[in-house]
């Protein structure tokens, strides 16, 4: 059936930071330009979840009235403390002097950066874009040419058996002169045209972590508003891991607080879910949390491995901008401030391309004004922060790191490779004795079901699995005898189980209505057999103020 289609000048995918960041910017410089932003999540902000410390630089660009137009900036950073812990008791503060300046957080606010979105996507229509919330870019439309033409939203009301459904709607088509990618993290889209044109060709593996997030309503007396703690070495050490925890003072007596497991580790029994359980036991996090109360959870992978890692980010037709492309630094723990840069440099570029009558081109100029830009330049600066760490641990790592950013300013004239993919770091699960980690209390640790309600997610059942697999047989004929298969620990939301039969045959079950759409799966299966594509719109988590 051919599908209806709209036209636009600009078509743009995901209504994150970097996507509403070039959508305004397209309008301010040009307010007849026809923008649209197709966004998977219910409402805009529904799907996004980070930390979050931000750093409004790109903001203070885009609207430097944000303060008078009621930005969700409400709390700002009063003081950063920076723990080494040791093990499940005992930890180091550090001391200022010795932290890297990346870590200092003076000026910056805490946020929820769903909200943030959610007030970028007010101010995008107020300039006149159009946004779609609930309708999920499922595939990228192409010209004759090979250049991209836009893309089509996925059918509606197709059943598990992928028959079509009473209540069946075709997918319709945006077309764009121009199609900006900012799908977030391995976005799906993303990584089919980074393969179709080939952009990683002179660029290292991507490199991810998994954070995982709460947040708690604790008591008056242990909130701190404005507190920002960082936390390396256990629990994740323990087990040969690395990563490292936040835990945030915002207003109204809440602090989130969360893990971020590198997906780089080698032990197949490791769970990041179950490692972000202990973690908060520690006497460090537990002042803080004890007495409280679990209001929400979500968890979603991120982009670390820097400009090393970046691949070309244009090509006929669009542009992949923000963590599409991996712009976060992770040197700062934090990409909304170079996603929304990313995005702002796309809108000036394609605004000058359309203005020149030029349509479906490839927009090597982008590649030129964003390496121009402070965003690349701030990347650049701190490239060797996250190949440090993997290649070093934690300590060792955030010691080289103190060299290079304070007091070089990331100007050594080396660059660290870090050239081995995330999944490919797996071993076989015989070299490592199993991990038996402590049933949660309930008060501060929990389990996954549990924890996965709080996330508001929900699917349509009967639709296509949106987890699929290229080889149905790898999960229990490799994976299992080999990894224990492992997707059964690193997913946060208990979506893939294997479940034993009476008479003691066994089935790898994927339970699609658990995902919270953290691309864990895509990122970590050792087979890379697992492809995360776009369930039915709207469907995934509804986070309020993640």
């Amino acid at each position: 059936m051919e599908r209806e289609f709209m036209e636009y000048d600009v078509v743009i995918v995901g209504a994150g930071p970097s996507g509403l960041a070039a959508a305004c910017r397209i309008r301010q410089l040009n307010e007849e330009l026809s923008v649209v932003v197709v966004e998977k999540g219910s409402e805009v902000g529904a799907h996004i979840l980070s930390g979050a410390v931000f750093e409004p630089r790109a903001l203070n660009e885009l609207f430097p009235d944000w303060k008078e137009k009621g930005a969700p900036l409400n709390t700002e950073v009063k003081g950063d403390d920076i723990y080494v812990l040791r093990n499940e008791e005992k930890a180091m503060k550090v001391p200022n002097l010795f932290v890297p300046k990346t870590m200092h957080n003076e000026g910056n606010y805490i946020i929820s950066l769903g909200n943030l979105c959610r007030w970028l996507g007010e101010q995008a229509e107020a300039l006149g874009v159009e946004i779609f919330p609930g309708f999920a870019a499922a595939e990228v439309v192409y010209n004759k040419d090979g250049s991209v033409k836009g893309i089509a939203t996925g059918d509606m009301g197709i059943g598990m058996d992928g028959e079509q459904k009473d209540s069946y709607m075709p997918g319709m088509e945006l077309h764009g002169k121009y199609t900006l990618f900012a799908e977030g993290c391995r976005g799906h889209l993303g990584k089919q045209l980074i393969s179709k044109f080939n952009l990683d060709a002179d660029a290292e593996p991507q490199h991810y972590g998994i954070g995982i997030k709460e947040i708690w309503k604790i008591p008056a007396e242990q909130h701190q508003q404005g507190l920002v703690v960082h936390t390396a070495g256990w629990p994740l050490e323990e087990n040969g891991a690395a990563g490292g925890s936040f835990l945030y003072h915002i207003e109204d007596n809440q602090v989130v607080c969360g893990l971020i497991t590198d997906l780089s580790y080698s032990n197949p029994h490791l769970s990041p879910f179950d490692e972000f359980q202990r973690y908060k036991h520690h006497p460090v996090v537990k002042q803080y949390l004890e007495g409280g109360e679990r209001i929400t959870y979500g968890a979603r992978a991120i982009t670390k491995g820097g400009i090393q890692s970046q691949p070309k980010m244009h090509f006929p037709g669009g542009l992949l901008i923000g963590d599409d492309a991996g712009t976060l630094n992770f040197a700062k723990i934090k990409g909304s401030h170079t996603a929304m840069k990313s995005g702002m440099v796309a809108a000036e570029c394609v605004v000058e391309a359309l203005a020149a009558d030029k349509a479906h081109a490839d927009l090597d100029s982008f590649g030129t004004a964003y390496k121009a830009s402070w965003a690349y330049e701030e990347l650049y600066a701190q490239r060797n922060f996250g190949p440090a760490q993997h290649k070093w641990g934690n300590i060792i790592g955030s010691a080289y790191a103190f060299i290079d950013i304070n007091i070089f300013n990331g100007k050594l004239p080396w660059t660290l490779s870090d050239p081995v993919a995330d999944h490919a770091q797996l071993k076989p699960a015989s070299e490592f004795a199993p991990i038996n980690y402590p049933k949660p209390d309930g008060k501060l640790s929990f389990d996954k079901l549990s924890s996965v309600f709080l996330s508001n997610t929900n699917h349509e059942e009967d639709q296509p699995c949106h987890l699929t697999l290229k080889d149905a047989s790898i999960p229990l004929e490799k994976n299992l005898p080999l990894y224990n298969e492992p997707a059964q620990r690193y997913c946060p939301a208990g979506v893939y189980e294997i479940v034993e039969e009476e008479g003691g045959d066994k089935r790898f079950q994927i339970n699609a209505q658990n995902c919270v759409h953290c691309k864990t799966c895509d990122i970590k299966d050792p087979a890379q057999n697992i492809t995360w594509v776009v369930p039915e719109g709207a469907g995934g988590p509804n986070y309020p103020n993640m």
